[in-house]
């Protein structure tokens, strides 16, 4: 992805939480210069990979494969401080987030306003293909039987559990406006508890064309 389509990203992230009346901590507007020096007060959010998380999954098309994540807070397992995480994220319509689950986190994904949320949930086999079996999942507390590969529309102020190992694929309904969405979870950690069906870059390269308007998790390491 180039730097000036993450800049863009971010930008209207920025406008559509604002239109949502969701607020993002300070330091989430923070200018690349402003992280300089900043890691002895700030080493929750650097090491917990706290902030910015833009990526198409390695498509090269965002809007047709992508997904705007803010992870706001998140534990560190090593550390055994916060065994919880909280992201705020984004789908347009038709956006898709590929089929994927997680090997021990249980989260809970909640449709915080705009548009429709689906999600297409199917068990995954032993050798964690994509079971043919029904599945049942919590809704809001309600038990709700799923054929395999079946879909969910979550309302805003509807919200699901997914628990290990439950294959999901999400993505704005159609004519309904882009979603925002929330996440309430185990601790996130993307280095190992992803299992995606298909081969995806969980966080794509960049062309750096222009600077950064905020720095993404990814870039910690480089500018500090």
């Amino acid at each position: 992805m180039k730097r000036s389509e993450i800049n863009s990203i971010i930008n209207n992230a920025k406008m559509f939480f604002s239109s949502r009346q969701f607020m993002l901590p300070e330091w989430a507007f923070w200018t690349p210069g402003m992280w300089k020096g900043a890691y002895e007060r700030c080493s929750e959010i650097i090491d917990n990979r706290l902030g910015w998380d833009i990526t198409d999954f390695g498509s090269g098309d965002f809007r047709k494969q992508g997904l705007t994540l803010f992870t706001i807070r998140n534990g560190n397992l090593a550390k055994r401080d916060k065994l919880y995480c909280e992201k705020i994220m984004i789908s347009d319509e038709k956006q898709v987030t590929p089929s994927h689950f997680h090997w021990d986190k249980t989260e809970d994904i909640i449709n915080r306003g705009g548009g429709n949320l689906v999600i297409e949930l199917w068990k995954s086999t032993p050798d964690d293909k994509l079971s043919d079996e029904d599945l049942t999942v919590s809704i809001d507390g309600v038990l709700t039987k799923v054929g395999a590969g079946g879909r969910v529309v979550l309302k805003p102020g509807q919200s699901i559990c997914l628990p290990p190992r439950l294959y999901h694929r999400f993505y704005g309904e159609q004519g309904k406006g882009k979603v925002l969405i929330g996440e309430v979870s185990m601790v996130n950690d993307d280095d190992s508890d992803n299992r995606f069906l298909d081969e995806t870059g969980r966080f794509p390269a960049i062309e750096e064309d222009v600077e950064p308007v905020h720095l993404l998790v990814k870039d910690y390491p480089k500018y500090l």
